[in-house]
This record gives C-alpha cells, structure tokens and sequence, in this order.
C-alpha cells in the first residue's frame, strides 16, 4: 500500500528537480547559442557559393535559374547573399554589433521563406526565432557589444 502512494509522488518532485535545474541555466548561455547555430546555418551556406575567392557557377546558375529574385540581378543577389552569409555569421559569433547583424540574417530568412523556398517555413521559422531572441535581448555576457558598451557611462 506504500507503494501505491510513494509512486505518484515522485513525478512531481522529479518535474520539480527538472524545472529547478532548467532555472539556473543563465540567459547568457540561450544567447550565445542562439547566436552560434543560425549563424553555423548561414556560414555554411555562404560557404557552397563560393569557390575560392569567386562565386561559384552553381551558385550563379541557381540565383539565375532556379530562385528568381524578384527586383534583383540574379548576379548582384548572388553576391549579396554570399557576403551576408559570410558576414553577418561572423558578427553574430563574435557578438559584435549584434542585433542589427541578427535584423538583417531575419530579413534574409523573410527573403528565402517568401521567394524561394516558401514551404520551408518550419525551418525558417526556428531561424526566426532564433534570431528574434538575439535582435530582442542582444547578444548577452559573452559578446564583444558587451566588452564595448560596458567601457562607455551608464546615462
């Protein structure tokens, strides 16, 4: 008969032990990866328009033929997309200028789901969030825009 009362007494301590472990886990840390994995994404997609120093002709050939930028030189937009890609990732890592570096890797995310691969929204979904919480709150404790802002006064 002890058993029976004992037993559902343990799930709610345990959630309890789970929720109290899972409180101390500083912001810093949700920032600092939600600054690294979107960025890995980008970096890595950056990485496949480029051969050596040059975009690549797979690269060219997709803007060309296969995503259709509205607006845009499909030239021009595969230059711009390989410089954002390899950039903005880069700010973001080191945390420096941030958030606005996060604003344009979303405004990017917006591009993709809408003009290209708009059945993709799961994906860039996460993106967004990801980067949301990085344009909202910053880069945290562990950034370069943190090293700046602390050598100038509080107003």
């Amino acid at each position: 008969m002890s058993l029976s009362i004992t037993r559902p007494a343990i799930l709610p301590r345990t959630l309890q032990r789970a929720r109290q472990w899972l409180d101390r886990c500083p912001d810093d840390v949700l920032l600092l990866l939600a600054r690294v994995f979107p960025a890995a994404v980008f970096w890595q997609s950056g990485r496949t328009k480029l051969d050596g120093w040059r975009l690549s002709e797979d690269a060219l050939y997709l803007f060309r033929e296969e995503y259709r930028l509205p607006w845009i030189d499909p030239e021009a937009a595969a230059l711009a997309a390989a410089t954002a890609e390899h950039v903005f990732p880069l700010l973001l890592v080191l945390g420096f200028a941030t958030r606005a570096s996060a604003i344009a890797l979303l405004a990017m995310t917006a591009v993709i789901q809408c003009f290209v691969y708009p059945d993709a929204w799961p994906t860039h979904g996460t993106w967004a969030a990801l980067l949301l919480l990085v344009a909202t709150r910053g880069a945290g404790r562990w950034s370069l825009d943190r090293l700046i802002f602390r050598s100038f006064p509080s107003r």
